[in-house]
């Protein structure tokens, strides 16, 4: 059986910003493999250090520590045109687009191919097809003030993939754009890791746009990775503290800011469960009223999941009795949340 070695592996990955009369640690020993293919999210909130990390990707950011490899080579041993050349195959995608405001559409996506010296008639060809490819094809002449912001994002896509790279990386490339046009973008970006085979790296605050796309999630906390998993495995048991933040409803509110010391548990279902009556067939088994405190549904990479949060009765048997009736069908997960959200 043969092994796969993953196109990009980050061992013990550290990043310490000097200044005058300081130090601030940005990254902190993380390791992390990403695979060739997939769709893989970083998600942290703001300062978690989810930017400086895949900037240390391709070597924007120098890491003070620690090894990048790129389909098994390490970069921080490339000379400055090797390093240049490998980073050509890694297409880089804004939040804010930046794109050049005198170019056209074509003339953005061929400015990266010019760079590289490809012919002036090849590289329009190759940006044509590209502009195609993003569903923009009649926008070619038109300048980015011309352009709206989801036009602009898939002009800066199409111009990511001008050099043909084995990677994406994507940092908050949707957090300008509204949730609709939110939603069309990562459905190109889906439809290009598919068709292409393109290995994605997705940065985001928004557990939203991990569920929406990625197989895989690493969650950044404090500079060090907190859980790394499948999305799948991590919406339904999150292990720990930042996870449940980004995962539970209402954001990890205390249970407190709601009911007062209550017991509750979150039931889970995928896909498979979702149209069974399990909340009534509990109540009908049990004999024991809940209170129903939060419930939501989510498409994650493409399968339905739901969650319910609900309040256990006060008398301890009787809340044992429902936990017992949940715990045995073996199409949901059932967690307790005891004083943490709602």
């Amino acid at each position: 059986m043969s092994v796969t070695t993953p196109l990009i592996q980050l061992k013990g990955l550290g990043k310490t910003f000097q200044s005058k009369d300081s130090a601030v640690t940005a990254l902190d020993h993380i390791d992390l493999e990403i695979n060739s293919g997939e769709i893989f999210g970083i998600i942290g909130m703001s300062g978690a250090g989810k930017s400086t990390l895949v900037r240390c990707i391709n070597l924007l950011e120098r890491p003070t520590s620690g090894k990048v490899l790129f389909a098994g080579v390490d970069l921080s041993t490339l000379s400055g045109a090797a390093l240049n050349k490998t980073r050509q195959q890694m297409g880089m995608i804004f939040q804010q687009f930046n794109l050049l405001m005198q170019r056209t559409a074509v003339g953005n996506i061929c400015f990266p191919m010019e760079l590289c010296g490809v012919p002036k008639a090849q590289a329009r060809q190759r940006a044509l097809e590209l502009l195609e490819l993003v569903g923009l094809s009649d926008k070619a002449n038109a300048y980015p003030a011309q352009l709206s912001g989801g036009q602009k994002q898939r002009v800066a896509i199409a111009r990511a993939l001008a050099t043909n790279p084995k990677v994406l990386l994507c940092d908050e490339a949707t957090s300008a754009l509204d949730p609709t046009t939110t939603r069309s973008i990562l459905a190109l970006l889906k439809d290009i890791n598919q068709r292409l085979g393109i290995t994605i790296v997705v940065i985001t605050h928004e557990m939203a746009v991990i569920e929406e796309i990625c197989q895989r999630v690493a969650i950044i906390a404090d500079s060090h990775v907190a859980e790394v998993g499948n999305v799948e495995d991590i919406f339904t048991n999150p292990q720990s503290q930042a996870a449940k933040k980004l995962v539970y409803p209402e954001e990890g509110k205390p249970i407190d800011d709601f009911v007062d010391h209550k017991h509750c548990c979150r039931i889970v279902f995928d896909g498979n469960s979702s149209f069974e009556p399990v909340v009534a067939s509990m109540i009908l088994e049990c004999r024991e009223p809940v209170n129903i405190l939060f419930a939501d549904t989510k498409n994650i990479d493409g399968r339905a999941f739901g969650q319910i949060v609900i309040q256990l009765p006060d008398d301890p048997l009787a809340a044992k009795r429902i936990l017992s009736y949940l715990r045995s069908r073996e199409s949901i997960t059932v967690e307790e949340v005891d004083n943490y959200v709602v």
